[in-house]
Formats: C-alpha cells, sequence, structure tokens
C-alpha cells in the first residue's frame, strides 16, 4: 500500500519541458533527414559572396527550430538540464540513423516503393553523418553556455539579447563546421559526397547563416510569448 501512494504521489516532469523536449528532438531528426537536399531561393538583389541566389542546406530551418526550442529550454529549466537535452539528444541520432538503415537493409515487398529511391532520399550518406553530428555537439553546447553567460552577466535580464546573441554565435559554428565537413572536408578527405567548389561552400556558409540569423531576430517575440505560457501554467499547477 505505501509503495502504490509514493507512486501515486511521485511529481511529474513539467508539460513545458516535455512539450520543449519534443520540439528539440523532431527539429533533430528532421535535420538529420533533411540535410543533403540543397535549396535555392532567387533574390530580388545581390549579396557578397552569394550573388542573387541564396543557397542553403534542407535542414536550415529545422536546426532554426532547434535552437528556439533549446533556448526556450534554458530560460526556464537551467543550463544543467539544457545541457542533458542536448546531449540525450545527440545519442538519439544514432537512435535515427539504426532505425532508418535497418528499415533501407530489411527485404522490400513487391508492392514497395523503389527500394534504391528509397534509399537516396533516407539515407544520409557519411559526410552528411559526419558534419551534422559535429556540428550538432559543438554548437549547441556553445549555445547552452553562451546563453547562460550572458543571463549571469545580466542578472536574468536581457532575454532577447542573450537569445540572439547566444543564437548568432552558435548558429555560426554550427553553419561553418557542418558545410565545412559535410560538402568540403569528408569530399576532400576520403571522396564520399559531393565535391563542391569553394565558392559554392562558401556560399552555403552564408546563405544558411543569414537564414538562421534572420530566425534569431524574428523568434525572439515567440521565446517571450512561449517562455511566458509556460512559466504561467506550471506556475498555477
Amino acid at each position: 500500500m505505501a509503495s502504490a501512494v509514493e507512486t501515486r504521489s511521485r511529481p511529474t516532469a513539467p508539460p513545458g519541458a516535455i512539450a520543449l523536449a519534443g520540439v528539440f528532438v523532431a527539429a533533430l531528426a528532421t535535420a538529420q533527414l533533411t540535410a543533403a537536399k540543397v535549396l535555392a531561393f532567387e533574390l530580388p538583389f545581390a549579396l557578397p559572396l552569394t550573388g542573387s541566389e541564396l543557397a542553403l542546406p534542407g535542414a536550415a530551418l529545422a536546426i532554426a527550430v532547434m535552437f528556439f526550442a533549446s533556448d526556450c529550454y534554458a530560460e526556464l529549466y537551467g543550463k544543467g538540464a539544457a545541457q542533458v537535452l542536448v546531449n540525450v539528444a545527440f545519442v538519439m541520432n544514432f537512435l535515427v540513423l539504426v532505425l532508418v538503415w535497418s528499415t533501407i537493409l530489411a527485404p522490400a515487398a513487391q508492392s514497395s516503393i523503389d527500394p534504391d529511391t528509397f534509399e537516396l532520399v533516407l539515407g544520409a550518406s557519411t559526410n552528411i553523418v559526419a558534419g551534422s553530428l559535429i556540428a550538432y555537439l559543438v554548437s549547441q553546447n556553445l549555445d547552452i553556455v553562451v546563453f547562460h553567460g550572458i543571463k549571469e552577466a545580466t542578472d536574468g535580464e536581457l532575454l532577447w539579447l542573450r537569445n540572439i546573441a547566444s543564437t548568432a554565435t552558435s548558429q555560426f559554428v554550427d553553419t561553418v563546421l557542418f558545410v565545412s565537413i559535410a560538402f568540403w572536408i569528408v569530399p576532400q578527405a576520403v571522396g564520399i559526397g559531393p565535391k563542391l567548389p569553394g565558392a559554392v561552400v562558401v556560399s552555403l556558409v552564408v546563405g544558411q547563416y543569414l537564414l538562421k540569423l534572420l530566425i534569431a531576430v524574428l523568434d525572439t517575440p515567440f521565446v517571450y510569448l512561449v517562455t511566458g505560457a509556460i512559466r504561467r501554467s506550471e506556475a498555477g499547477r
């Protein structure tokens, strides 16, 4: 009887933490599966290094959502909890890869989609996996350190500053690491993945970072909205 009462009275995880962790992991898995596609957007004006076409990896939006969720999580639940989320999700990357590749390698039925097409679309190549994993681990942990460094320096004030500054810093590192590893270093070193010209690699870095920086500025009101709503909800529990 005592154990049953103890089980019923055990505190549950905050709903906000579960929701933000879910968004974070969903965005991370999506980024892993969409990183290989290179997007191109025509601009009405020319930019230095990119010209009038903005090129960026397909995972750019998913990664921006991931940083948004991690900043909200760090603001609400602290540096230690955010680092746990980031590092547990890093391990989940490998689970995604195992599940995808187990499906790719399993025998296909006659009625199935073409197995080669399925592998081409979902089977992340070595260059993409290496780039995304290294970039993720470094940039996400950097984001948490910068976010909480600014929070401590401003006595918990200026949420907008730490959201933009931490994301701008860590997203730059993420972008440079991912693009250079996936589309330059690995193809050059071991011949795996598309070997893009240096100018294209630079344009990918610039295009992806500009989008992420724009999203970091635009999502700031939503960081206030989400963190405020979760605080009010959890205060009333």
